[in-house]
């Protein structure tokens, strides 16, 4: 039985440098991980050989272009996939070892998913969308702390039509992070944003990221981003290129592209 651990609430004051006592927690290894697709007769060869940690409460940027392996990764660390060959572990316990029942438990206990559309209910209210995670979790933020959280309290009554495209990434990020999750996993949740509005929602993860210490990896292909990142993981061809720490994190809302 995986067992949550709770870090306690963290100040936005600045963006904060993961501990030597945190980094020698990994929340994920992943060892020698490939993924191949067969399209016909056609190999695909999205992962080959990819190794790396994420720590507790860190912030890492998966930096790459299209193609090059990322977004299969994010997958399979948050459950929506298993790799050819190669093991993940969540917090010790193998991920690749899980039948459908102890992984479905998985993602609704432990992972906070962002992707680049919204998938909202039209017919809900963003409170509304948002309950529709709380009602099933173990130990949830109330809906409209969720999105206090990223700042849409005097719109938690509106429909999704009714909010603009960052507002309804917002709702989603509020979604995500309502049932406490120990990761957040966001795939390109700036990508069909404009520069002002997406920078609104990174400011949303990064608070996620900094007052709850929720372990959050960010995928993208703008160079940009990782300058909030403590570690930027770069892939290339299914592999990890380069892997680099920042000694300071940038605010969100230092950001220029």
């Amino acid at each position: 039985m995986i067992q949550r651990t709770h870090n306690g609430p963290r100040l936005m004051n600045q963006p904060h440098s993961v501990s030597a006592s945190a980094q020698e927690r990994a929340v994920f290894v992943a060892r020698n991980l490939t993924k191949t697709y067969r399209m016909g007769d056609v190999e695909v060869h999205a992962l080959r050989g990819v190794h790396l940690e994420l720590y507790e409460s860190e912030f890492v940027v998966l930096l790459g272009p299209s193609g090059s392996g990322k977004s299969t990764l994010l997958n399979i660390l948050g459950g929506l996939d298993l790799p050819t060959t190669g093991t993940v572990s969540y917090r010790g316990d193998l991920l690749t070892e899980f039948d459908d029942a102890m992984m479905t438990r998985y993602r609704r206990k432990h992972v906070g998913f962002v992707f680049q559309f919204y998938n909202l209910i039209p017919s809900l209210t963003a409170k509304e969308n948002v309950a529709l995670i709380t009602e099933i979790a173990d130990n949830p933020m109330r809906p409209a702390e969720a999105l206090a959280l990223v700042d849409l309290t005097d719109r938690m009554n509106h429909f999704p039509a009714q909010l603009s495209g960052g507002e309804q990434q917002r709702v989603a990020i509020a979604r995500a992070v309502a049932k406490r999750p120990d990761v957040l996993l966001c795939d390109e949740p700036t990508g069909a944003l404009d520069v002002h509005t997406g920078i609104l929602v990174l400011e949303a993860i990064q608070r996620v990221n900094q007052e709850l210490g929720t372990t959050t990896a960010v995928i993208t292909h703008n160079a940009v981003i990782s300058d909030m990142a403590n570690r930027v993981i770069s892939l290339s061809d299914g592999r990890v290129s380069q892997v680099k720490r920042n000694e300071q994190q940038a605010l969100a809302g230092q950001l220029v592209w």
